[in-house]
């Protein structure tokens, strides 16, 4: 009798142990995707800063007249938002599948394309 309930222990281990590496796997699968939308974030910071010092350099040439000053607003990024907004509504940007739905999943293209417009 007693080496029934040995038996029965090491199995209950077995199957926690199973329960155990089913979830480091999925927490592997979050790290993992928390990993590229962070490093994603950098380079979208990194751009928005170079942009940024762009700007900031163009500003005193620009504030001194107000009709180029308007045009400048208008003229930065309006392109790049209409396309970050079509992307956001779920379609693609990207030259390779421009225009059709991305059916909820992130696209490499479109990303890699959107990031170069920073």
């Amino acid at each position: 009798m007693k080496d029934k309930n040995f038996l029965d222990t090491v199995m209950e281990f077995e199957q926690q142990l199973e329960s155990m590496q089913e979830q480091f796997r999925e927490l592997k699968s979050v790290v993992a995707h928390t990993m590229e939308e962070h490093h994603a974030l950098q380079l979208e910071n990194h751009h928005l800063r170079a942009r940024l010092d762009e700007l900031h350099q163009a500003v005193p040439e620009v504030v001194a007249d107000p009709v180029k000053l308007k045009k400048a607003v208008m003229d930065i990024g309006e392109g790049y938002d209409n396309l970050a907004r079509l992307y956001h509504e779920g379609y693609h940007v990207c030259n390779v599948h421009f225009g059709s739905s991305r059916k909820g999943d992130d696209c490499l293209f479109c990303l890699s394309f959107l990031n170069k417009q920073n």
